[in-house]
């Protein structure tokens, strides 16, 4: 491989108070993060025993750092990924609520993402799947430091397909002939169909869903190799449609006894046994892999939702309402995170570090050598340290911002303090039986011990001494993390709508078809390029 292995020199640092601790000097390594859609803690094996259907992702577990603490930085789409490419909370970066297909703006501009640093640092920089974060003119990813990409611009179900695959409620397919057929029903797009894009150029609409898991893994290796060969270190963003909804049929997989959410998950297991192969093929130890998720299931889809594990967000579910995606409980953000580096991150280790997919932007950046953007701050850590065993301390004060549940979005109603929680705002997200539990605002907070109540059940009673103690220092935490982020440079996103930047292969075919026109070219992999093009 072109790209210099890492070198593992052992160098000696003085630090704070005259111990002296190891510090690793190595090459620019590759970088390849995976992150899954809508995944659950409890969706590993490594995580929740009952899960059966990821031997390759436990396999990664017991070959590198398992982390059991570990958080997104928003429980919806595009604040989590906006957050994780900025190392910013949406409160700062702009974006606090999800981007639609008819959205003019995306990520701000001024904003500096993970791929334009590291690009800047000498990577070649590929975006593979969902991108969520426009995708309009200049917020396209080859806009945002991605010298390659190939995925969807957005969810797979903001879109039609002429295979629907599994949703509640369940979707119709794209019309194929005529006029598009109004069809009222909530949560389905019926009129324009899901494109898949390479570079900016949409070289399939509708997409097909089936195809999509063996479509992302070739991207990758395409990328893969093609970097390896320039001699140039990589960061691969693989942002996979896995699990979020709709499911469709993957190839026949031993059963689970979890039907197609089984099955799915299976399929997206053997994905990234897939990608660890491909990047232990051009040198083990040269690529640091980082598996994650963008936030907990979206617990009102039923049996189409993944495990929570046992963050089960009791106090609410007994109110009514969701525990999951879109709210701050644990089940919202506390996702699933394994990281993978031979030679460098210790292997068969499980970290309790309260870590967060902020982390993944200084981290990186420090890594590759590289600095972080000036004039602006960050909500995320270089967390090498925790990385390479030597240190299980993360963030003292973690904030989770409010992400389409009770609350104004992205607003910080709740944070966590060592093991204790604080909820200023609850309720608001739907449950799989329909209930949404009330918006209730809290003052003081409920607090809860996560030590002692992973399950969010009983709050500390008001009068107790521990809730007293605790109450002036998570009180003086909130007031100085408002404070700090007062006196940022923040962003502000534009959510601006207009039905003509919708991407759109041929307005002059239903649903803006152009599949059958450019099938083979999805095979032949030439370099011609359609003037089909979505700026």
């Amino acid at each position: 491989m072109g790209t210099p292995s890492p070198r593992a020199v052992l160098v000696l640092a003085v630090v704070l108070g005259g111990l002296w601790a190891p510090r690793v000097v190595f090459g620019q390594p590759n970088f390849i993060v995976i992150l899954a859609d809508d995944v659950g803690w409890g969706d590993l094996g490594a995580n929740w025993a009952e899960t059966k259907e990821t031997p390759h992702l436990d396999r990664l577990a017991a070959e590198g750092t398992r982390f059991v603490d570990f958080h997104s930085a928003a429980s919806t789409c595009s604040p989590s990924r906006a957050s994780l490419l900025t190392g910013r909370l949406g409160v700062r970066n702009g974006v606090t609520h999800n981007f639609a297909i008819t959205s003019v703006g995306g990520l701000p501009l001024n904003e500096t993402t993970l791929a334009e640093v590291l690009q800047e640092a000498g990577y070649s920089t590929g975006a593979i799947g969902k991108w969520h974060l426009g995708h309009h003119g200049h917020h396209h990813p080859n806009s945002r430091g991605f010298n390659y990409y190939f995925g969807i611009p957005y969810s797979h179900d903001m879109g039609c397909t002429d295979t629907p695959g599994y949703n509640l409620p369940p979707c119709p397919p794209c019309p194929r002939h005529g006029v598009a057929a109004r069809v009222v029903r909530k949560d389905c797009y019926t009129e324009v169909a899901l494109p898949l894009f390479e570079n900016v150029t949409i070289i399939q609409q509708p997409v097909t869903l089936s195809s999509l898991a063996t479509l992302y893994v070739e991207a990758a290796e395409r990328f893969i190799q093609q970097a390896s060969d320039s001699g140039h270190p990589f960061f691969l963003y693989l942002a996979l449609a896995h699990m979020h909804v709709p499911l469709w049929d993957p190839p026949p997989a031993p059963s689970s006894g979890r039907g197609i959410y089984g099955a799915s998950l299976s399929e997206m297991d053997a994905l990234v046994g897939r990608i660890k192969q491909v990047a232990d093929s051009h040198g083990k130890g040269n690529t640091l892999l980082w598996f994650t998720g963008d936030n907990g299931p979206w617990a009102q889809k039923c049996e189409l939702a993944g495990r929570l594990g046992p963050f089960v967000g009791a106090w609410q579910r007994q109110r009514g309402g969701s525990s999951a995606k879109q709210t701050t409980w644990e089940g919202g953000h506390r996702v699933p995170a394994l990281v993978y580096w031979p030679g460098h991150v210790p292997a068969q280790r499980t970290s309790r570090a309260l870590l967060s997919t902020l982390d993944i932007f200084p981290t990186l950046v420090a890594l590759a050598g590289a600095a972080l953007p000036p004039d602006r701050r960050f909500d995320g850590l270089d967390v090498s340290p925790v990385l390479f065993g030597w240190s299980d301390e993360g963030h003292k004060v973690l904030l989770h911002p409010n992400s389409g549940a009770a609350g104004k979005v992205g607003e910080i109603e709740t944070l966590r303090l060592a093991q204790y929680k604080a909820f200023y705002t609850t309720g608001g997200a739907m449950a799989c039986d329909g209930s949404i539990g009330p918006a209730e605002h809290h003052q003081p907070p409920l607090i809860f011990n996560l030590d002692r109540d992973i399950q969010e059940q009983e709050p500390l009673d008001v009068a107790s001494r521990e809730y007293q103690a605790v109450l002036p220092m998570i009180s003086r935490a909130y007031a100085q993390a408002l404070e700090d982020i007062a006196a940022d440079n923040i962003s502000v996103a534009d959510y601006s709508k207009d039905p003509a930047v919708i991407p759109c292969c041929n307005a002059q075919h239903v649903a803006c078809r152009c599949h059958e026109a450019h099938a083979a070219r999805l095979d032949l992999h030439t370099e011609r390029r359609t003037t089909r093009l979505c700026l």
